[in-house]
């Protein structure tokens, strides 16, 4: 089995809709799926109608966190799989996370003009379209002015990078009312891309010890911004804690260059992820739609 349990669609920062994306997650010979957009289970639906058949729907989300300490913030993502979308508390934290992206992105396109770039609120709309719009929105307005090359290069210090020249912050959850709150809803948690380290700081192994005992399941390892070292360090680390460890491409479509399927999990894996939910169940193609 391929099992890739990090994808995003038009519903928050890719470019695929959620259709397109099962589509060439089979075309790509994928056997299972996550559907994992930034804090909305918006896609979900369009997704499951979609299903080819034989590949397999994980219902999730990518939860947006930061972690306090005495080092400074630092940003957390959150992977949740197979919760119940409709439960109150973590849909209404959901919703606060959500809703905080627009000011917050009108605010960075106000810190971007003030370094003097000519981006404007407008131009990040039509990019973000229907999704939740994000940092790789304006990301893109920058590569479409020329100020980068790439998506990837607006994420550094002199741009978007936490703490970077024109970041804004916005709504975060914390990840350990991230974790309780995911666990409430029935789902399963793991740590996405901990040790990331072209995003900016990395979460703290203490901190993730701390997840660990709080009811974190598991983490990312083979991601595409870790090298050798990184997936060796996030092996080690779960096999201390007794984590289970996961591998997905991250896909956004075209806004980054890297295929679905280019990082997978082992199938156990998944399997003890699928026994451990109680919010939601996987869905099998074609044409289903998510239980709960």
């Amino acid at each position: 089995m391929r099992i890739d349990l990090h994808t995003h669609s038009t519903a928050s920062d890719g470019t695929d809709t959620p259709a397109a994306l099962v589509r060439a997650a089979a075309a790509q010979g994928l056997d299972v799926v996550a559907l994992t957009d930034h804090d909305t289970t918006r896609g979900h639906a369009e997704a499951a109608a979609a299903l080819p058949e034989k590949l397999t729907l994980v219902p999730g989300a990518e939860l947006s966190c930061r972690l306090t300490g005495p080092e400074g913030p630092v940003g957390v993502h959150m992977l949740a799989y197979l919760f119940d979308p409709a439960e109150p508390e973590l849909l209404r934290r959901r919703e606060l996370v959500r809703d905080d992206r627009v000011p917050r992105a009108r605010a960075m396109v106000g810190r971007l003009r003030a370094l003097g770039v000519d981006v404007t609120w407008k131009q990040v709309a039509r990019i973000a379209g229907d999704g939740s719009v994000g940092r790789p929105h304006l990301a893109e307005a920058l590569v479409e002015l020329g100020v980068v090359d790439s998506v990837s290069a607006a994420f550094t210090e002199e741009w978007l990078a936490d703490g970077g020249r024109a970041y804004a912050p916005k709504y975060e959850l914390d990840p350990f009312e991230a974790v309780r709150l995911v666990k409430a809803a029935g789902g399963v948690t793991v740590l996405a891309h901990p040790f990331a380290a072209k995003r900016g700081r990395v979460v703290p192994e203490e901190a993730v010890a701390r997840l660990a005992e709080a009811g974190l399941d598991g983490v990312e390892a083979d991601h595409a911004e870790h090298d050798a070292a990184g997936r060796a360090r996030v092996r080690a680390l779960a096999a201390d804690l007794g984590l289970l460890v996961t591998g997905s491409s991250d896909y956004h479509g075209t806004r980054k260059d890297i295929a679905l399927g280019a990082h997978t999990t082992d199938p156990e894996i998944y399997g003890e992820i699928t026994r451990r939910a109680t919010g939601a169940f996987p869905v099998p193609g074609a044409g289903g739609s998510p239980r709960t």
